[in-house]
């Protein structure tokens, strides 16, 4: 009795066959994917290229609608920055006299509103391009990107509408049309990759703080007094010695480098020496900074928007 119970129980015999698939496995064996998972980087360039013609769609039908309930219509697209200009001559050329010592102070504060207008109106439209589509954002799948750049292609036909107002202004003002306008095609192609970098910054920091829409408007009234829209910034550090470290800023301030570059190559009386050095170099500088690090940084929270 004593050796039956000392003796060990016997091991029950384990299944025999392959152990079950987890479902890892099971996913990757059939070909399915975490549902809003982001992409690799150059899937998601892909992505957005295949989605280029909406891209184009989109921005066209925000811009034929953004007037769609006045009476004028599109005539707005022209006249509101218009309208703007005369404002600014009305308060800074003449109450201020920021005109005096500037030739063609028209064209040069036509083409500085409408330039900074661009850059201005890209941000704002970024800031809300996602926490402001939430409903098409969780109803479909596409990547994200496609918003912010859509409303900064919409702000890139915008600026050329006011283009057109502005020829006629500098015809007006007795500035001929010279082989220089053509310069404008590479500024604007720079200008409009760094609107759209910083615009996809500004999406991801709208989704997911809203108070940052609210916040905008008085950084980017800020920017613009310190750009040069208004006043002249080679006048004024001709004629003021500031502290080299401001110096600097005024110049490498992307907003007043593309404006510069327009004026230069619209305004035949702005001429190179009034270009900080380097100026092509800064343009694209910022581009590069802007656009890759801009597309980089939303990409990497692409499965976050539109959730929460």
């Amino acid at each position: 009795m004593s050796q039956l119970l000392d003796k060990p129980p016997t091991a029950t015999a384990a299944p025999s066959g392959p152990p079950a698939p987890s479902p890892a496995d099971l996913a990757a064996r059939h070909g399915l994917t975490v549902s809003g998972a982001r992409p690799t980087l150059p899937a998601y360039v892909r992505q957005l290229w295949d989605r280029r013609h909406f891209i184009t769609a989109f921005a066209t039908a925000k811009l034929t609608a953004q007037y769609s309930q006045a009476k004028l219509g599109q005539l707005w697209q022209i006249m509101t920055p218009l309208l703007n200009a005369a404002v600014y001559y009305f308060i800074f050329g003449v109450l201020m006299n920021t005109k005096h010592g500037v030739p063609d102070y028209v064209p040069f504060l036509v083409t500085g509103v409408f330039v900074f207008t661009f850059t201005q109106q890209s941000v704002m439209a970024g800031t809300r391009a996602v926490s402001g589509s939430l409903g098409l954002v969780r109803a479909l799948h596409f990547p994200r990107a496609s918003l912010p750049l859509s409303y900064c292609l919409q702000q890139l036909q915008q600026l050329l509408f006011s283009l057109c107002a502005l020829v006629v202004i500098l015809l007006a003002f007795g500035v001929p049309p010279t082989v220089s306008w053509l310069l404008a095609i590479p500024a604007l192609a720079l200008q409009f990759t760094f609107n759209a970098g910083l615009a996809l910054v500004m999406a991801r920091l709208g989704s997911q703080t809203p108070d940052v829409a609210q916040l905008m408007p008085f950084v980017l009234r800020t920017w613009m007094y310190v750009s040069g829209v208004m006043w002249s910034i080679d006048t004024v550090l001709r004629d003021h010695h500031l502290p080299h470290a401001v110096t600097v800023l005024l110049e490498a301030n992307p907003a007043a480098v593309y404006i510069d570059l327009m004026r230069f190559a619209l305004i035949d009386s702005f001429h190179a020496s009034q270009l900080p050095a380097h100026v092509w170099a800064w343009a694209a500088g910022w581009a590069l900074l802007a656009g890759v690090g801009g597309f980089i940084y939303f990409w990497k929270a692409e499965e976050t928007y539109g959730r929460g």
